[in-house]
């Protein structure tokens, strides 16, 4: 029965997904005077460019036989996607999500483009990092972050999430799509970079 639950948490925590939950966890936890009109604007940016440029992406390699599953299972079907992954966030951080109107997401997403970047330099090695570890870790220090910055309590989202990056790293287990050795590494390349711009903006 967890076996058919656990892969869930794989495509709910995908890691085309954790950039808009956490601007949403931003706008809404957040005590900042952004009107709706602006949240809205930045809200439709990012989907735009984190979920719908993505898939495109994803949707023209599948139709020429360059990948064959949204999982990106193996090495170098990753390839392409990550570069462009890592051009979209680069574009993000310098065209829209500048550290002048919105420093916390500028160092949240700047972190994101560390952590992809060094996903893309893996792929030249025999290991093959889990993107969604990445994800999901990225997204929980970012939240550990909002709590600490804005002093709001949130105990109650942060000990559900550290929960779930068990239960997603279980799931790429039960899915045979990583090592341990590969979501240790995913994991680590997804904390450290929020961490240490962490400095920045608490």
């Amino acid at each position: 029965m967890l076996k058919k639950i656990l892969p869930t948490f794989s495509y709910l925590f995908h890691p085309l997904f954790i950039s808009v939950y956490a601007v949403l966890f931003f706008f809404f936890f957040g005590k900042h005077n952004y009107d709706y009109q602006e949240v809205y604007l930045v809200i439709i940016q990012i989907v735009i460019i984190t979920i719908f440029i993505p898939l495109t992406v994803y949707y023209l390699l599948l139709s020429l036989g360059r990948v064959d599953s949204i999982m990106l299972a193996h090495k170098n079907q990753r390839r392409l996607p990550l570069l462009i992954h890592s051009i979209l966030l680069l574009i993000l951080i310098r065209k829209s999500i500048t550290i002048d109107y919105y420093p916390i997401l500028y160092f949240f997403f700047l972190a994101s483009f560390i952590s992809t970047f060094w996903a893309f330099v893996f792929l030249f090695t025999k290991f093959k990092v889990s993107l969604h570890m990445l994800a999901i870790t990225s997204l929980t220090v970012f939240v550990i972050g909002i709590s600490l910055h804005y002093n709001v309590r949130m105990i109650w989202i942060i000990v559900p999430l550290i929960v779930c990056n068990g239960l997603v790293a279980s799931s790429r287990l039960v899915m045979k799509a990583h090592t341990p050795t590969e979501l240790i590494l995913g994991g680590l390349i997804g904390t450290i970079p929020q961490l240490g711009l962490l400095y920045f903006w608490l």
